[in-house]
């Protein structure tokens, strides 16, 4: 049986959110945000460490504040790096011992038992697989101009999710690849795709969202009501 570790990312600051607090500590049905991200991996059978990496001096009140409050099951906390592949480049090197890691964005609270598992099952087949769902909007593709080019088939397109997963050496050697040279990645499938060409795409949730702006708030508050399991 592999053994599987994650790393929930929660060091931005969440400034589309307009609020002192970064969004990942907002409370939203009396809980904060990052307390649901910890708390669906915790109640996976499946999953046995997970790592939390945030800001350096928002640690402490991590520890304190969510990890301890709500007894979640979180083996370390580790400082954050100047940008989200830094973060997550810290929380890799922080593992002794893995096969498997899931690579979770701490601002996506209704991350579902059904996408960890199949995310698991998936990495474990393919080396690499990410959960997302087709954008409801017609996509166009906008030139400098400011008009459109053109319209690409919307049953192509992918709006890709977290948790992010892959077998732990391969995405390890990618980060310290794109690290070494310098290269800016928005996404840990990218990093991957750099290098190992194919990640295995497979049905996320549209209520997996990432909490990044107020009307954003609005619908988790929602979701928490219509709830009772959060």
């Amino acid at each position: 049986m592999s053994r599987v570790c994650v790393v929930i990312v929660a060091g931005g600051k969440g400034k589309r959110m307009g609020t002192d607090v970064a969004k990942q500590y907002i409370s939203i049905g009396g809980k904060p945000i990052l307390y649901y991200a910890i708390k669906a991996f915790a109640d996976c059978k499946n999953v046995d460490e997970i790592i939390l990496v945030t800001q350096k001096d928002e640690i402490e009140y991590c520890k304190s504040q969510i990890v301890e409050k709500f007894n979640l099951p979180v083996k370390t906390i580790v400082e954050a790096g100047a940008e989200r592949q830094d973060s997550v480049y810290n929380g890799l090197n922080s593992i002794d011992d893995c096969d498997l890691v899931l690579i979770h964005d701490a601002a996506r609270p209704f991350v579902t038992s059904t996408i960890i598992e199949k995310g698991i099952k998936f990495a474990e087949d393919f080396g690499a697989a990410a959960p997302g769902v087709t954008p409801k909007d017609t996509i166009k593709v906008k030139g400098n101009d400011g008009f459109s080019i053109e319209t690409p088939d919307r049953n192509t397109l992918f709006a890709v999710q977290t948790p992010q997963c892959f077998k732990y050496k391969m995405i390890k050697d990618c980060h310290e690849k794109i690290k070494n040279a310098n290269i800016p990645v928005t996404d840990d499938t990218m990093a991957f795709e750099m290098f190992y060409n194919k990640v295995f795409l497979y049905e996320g949730d549209y209520k997996n969202i990432k909490i990044t702006t107020p009307e954003d708030l609005i619908l988790a508050e929602s979701f928490i009501n219509k709830n009772n399991q959060y």
